[in-house]
């Protein structure tokens, strides 16, 4: 059998998505009432603690030498303790290392399911005369995604899937705000290389805040200003769902999610990485538009016979046109 490359496509960010974890089915076949997205939202989460993207040299008096290197440290650690103190953004963790004054420093980090405490001795930099451990982090990250689903107490879910920090594994948040996107221009998919929308952040216009990312997507509060009457009502239920023709909204224009018609080429509700549907976009004007499936795109609602089956994934990286979706009951269990 050939061998399928696969390509995420929920937040565009500097990092890419993984799938995990296998998870009970049971609510795919209860029948509740939504309103379906379709909608692009700006994503800016906040990580728990500073999130390490790189490590860099410093500079001294008398050599060029990288702290952080040396004790070990890679990307994709967060560290959440400096010197026992808390490291909530990117000023706690520079203030630490400043008084510091080159005495050894213990750093808490987690690496995946990891804690570590790794001594570290901070060095002076010449011209500036700032301590340094020559680290580059963050402390949020940022991003398009389309919105899956609102449910009747006001609680969204979003991209179908997790999302993958530098260290390949999924990563965490401790909160995030959630914006109106306005879809500006796309770069299109082709084979081999996944396209992706490019987006704007409606700034004045907040969707919600984002509470908890998990292999199954971003889910959270929508705000009170959010007008949920403006979108279609549904039955979110993948009972029934079978091969055949199916359509998705999204939004690859604008605002305004538009009606793209697709097929359910395979239904597998108990695969263990959440890839329950394999795809295949068939409306020609979409393919004209974008090649097919593009990163912006992921969490973009799965209807079938008037029910909200699930969500788009991700693309096939040799034929953009087809790529896999999520069980709606995956998301609606979080």
């Amino acid at each position: 059998m050939r061998k399928l490359s696969v390509f995420f496509v929920g937040v565009i960010l500097s990092f890419a998505f993984i799938f995990g974890g296998n998870r009970s089915i049971t609510a795919s076949a209860e029948e509740i009432m939504v309103y379906v997205g379709g909608i692009s939202a700006g994503f800016t989460l906040k990580t728990d603690g500073a999130q390490v993207i790189g490590v860099s040299d410093v500079v001294t008096e008398g050599c060029v030498c990288s702290p952080a290197a040396t004790a070990g440290i890679k990307a994709g650690d967060i560290i959440q303790k400096a010197g026992g103190i808390r490291v909530e953004t990117i000023a706690d963790l520079n203030e630490i290392v400043g008084k510091s004054k080159g005495k050894e420093l213990e750093l808490e980090i987690c690496r995946g399911a990891e804690v570590l405490r790794i001594p570290i001795r901070a060095v002076k930099e010449k011209g500036s005369e700032r301590y340094k451990i020559g680290v580059l982090v963050r402390e949020n990250v940022s991003g398009i995604g389309t919105v899956t689903y609102i449910d009747k107490n006001g609680r969204f879910g979003a991209l179908g899937h997790s999302v993958m920090g530098e260290n390949r594994r999924e990563m965490g948040i401790s909160s995030g705000i959630v914006y109106e996107c306005s879809i500006v221009g796309v770069n299109k998919g082709v084979r081999g290389k996944a396209g992706e929308l490019r987006g704007m952040f409606l700034n004045d216009k907040t969707f919600g805040k984002a509470e908890k990312l998990c292999n199954c997507g971003i889910f959270g509060q929508i705000s009170q200003d959010f007008e949920v009457s403006k979108l279609t009502s549904m039955v979110a239920s993948s009972y029934d769902v079978k091969p055949g023709s199916a359509y998705i909204y999204s939004t690859v224009d604008g605002i305004i999610p538009k009606r793209y018609d697709i097929e359910i080429v395979k239904v597998d509700k108990f695969n263990k990485e959440n890839k329950n549907y394999v795809i295949k976009i068939t409306d020609e004007d979409l393919v004209s538009e974008t090649g097919g499936i593009v990163q912006g795109m992921s969490g973009s609602p799965i209807i079938q016979e008037g029910k909200l089956v699930g969500a788009v994934t991700h693309v096939f990286l040799n034929d953009p046109t087809r790529g896999y979706g999520i069980d709606i009951g995956k998301m609606l269990c979080e």
